[in-house]
């Protein structure tokens, strides 16, 4: 039988793999939270013979350690897949709906599809595909603890990416998030076309650039 050999964080996998299931998609996303840049999915299914020790929820590890524990899952994994969604469209859909956009988006990237998929805390109600939703999935699930890793990798090269673009920021700092620095510096230059501005701390600062043009014009 297709099963996980590891017993650690693979229960939800082989409950799958007992009903059927041969392809178990692991789901996450990285940069709900944060005022600037996309919310980034990925969507991973491991090879049960090449599961890579030491993979638990990317934000209970470093930078060093995901990025290694990041190449291993690639070199490993069966198939990956990545979505995003840039800041300007969560504005327009907000960020719940983005992040279903960006996991579907995941799914589609696949070169492999999945037939089952376990995801974070979120259920994809529109696609034909069996999933289970589990609180804190990245705790419980070792492909769900996988996808964090990658899409938190993933997110994070695209945001060092554009510190080059906005070097103002600090993005490969902060990643975008609401940090004192970023804030600081969102007052200082105001918010650039990568930030969310639907976000509160956003749109308040934009108020206050907005204040300051009007107080610019000529009488």
């Amino acid at each position: 039988m297709y099963s996980y050999n590891r017993s650690e964080m693979c229960t939800y996998e082989n409950l799958a793999v007992s009903r059927g299931f041969k392809f178990i998609g692991g789901m996450d996303e990285a940069g709900r939270g944060a005022l600037a840049g996309p919310v980034v999915a990925a969507c991973v299914i491991l090879n049960k013979h090449t599961i890579p020790s030491g993979i638990i929820d990317s934000k209970k590890i470093g930078d060093k350690r995901r990025r290694m524990l990041f190449e291993m899952i690639r070199s490993t994994a069966f198939c990956i897949g990545i979505g995003f969604v840039n800041s300007n469209v969560i504005d327009e859909v907000n960020i719940f709906n983005a992040t279903k956009i960006a996991m579907k988006r995941a799914v589609d990237d696949m070169m492999v599809k999945p037939d089952f998929l376990l995801i974070d805390a979120l259920n994809l109600n529109d696609i034909s595909i069996s999933m289970l939703s589990l609180i804190k999935g990245e705790e419980k699930s070792v492909s769900i603890a996988a996808a964090s890793i990658v899409a938190k990798v993933w997110r994070d090269d695209i945001m060092i990416g554009l510190a080059q673009k906005y070097p103002h920021y600090g993005f490969s700092a902060h990643k975008g998030y609401g940090t004192v620095f970023h804030k600081s510096k969102l007052l200082e230059f105001g918010p650039s076309e990568v930030h969310r501005y639907s976000y509160k701390p956003v749109a308040q600062i934009q108020e206050i650039w907005e204040l300051k043009k009007q107080t610019k014009r000529p009488l």
